[in-house]
């Protein structure tokens, strides 16, 4: 599965994803574009789930329909010490994800 990372988290992450094809937003060309506009491009660009800590996302953007999953990571901020304790719960979530769901992850969380 192709997996795209917001823009605001750190693209180390991505090595902390084994077995994906990750990409970040300033990767795929992305950068700078306003919410609706990115996930316009991301599906087009077929990618299977975008990764963000955007939490108001799902609520202020259309998700359902869209061709790939979201996975909204809830953390103490968008440091890689706040980030790689919830990575094993990302790979997970990139396993269950179906197109147009929302899956949260958080430390709490199962």
């Amino acid at each position: 599965m192709r997996v795209i990372l917001d823009e605001c988290l750190p693209r180390v992450f991505a090595d902390d994803l084994p077995g994906y094809e990750v990409q970040t937003v300033q990767q795929a060309g992305f950068g700078g574009k306003k919410n609706g506009e990115l996930l316009k491009l991301i599906g087009a660009a077929n990618f299977g789930a975008f990764i963000t800590i955007d939490k108001n996302m799902p609520t202020e953007q259309r998700i359902a329909g869209l061709s790939f999953g979201l996975v909204v990571l809830r953390a103490k901020s968008n440091g890689l010490q706040h980030l790689r304790p919830l990575a094993r719960k990302v790979l997970k979530a990139l396993k269950d994800l179906k197109p147009g769901r929302v899956i949260v992850v958080a430390k709490g969380r199962p």
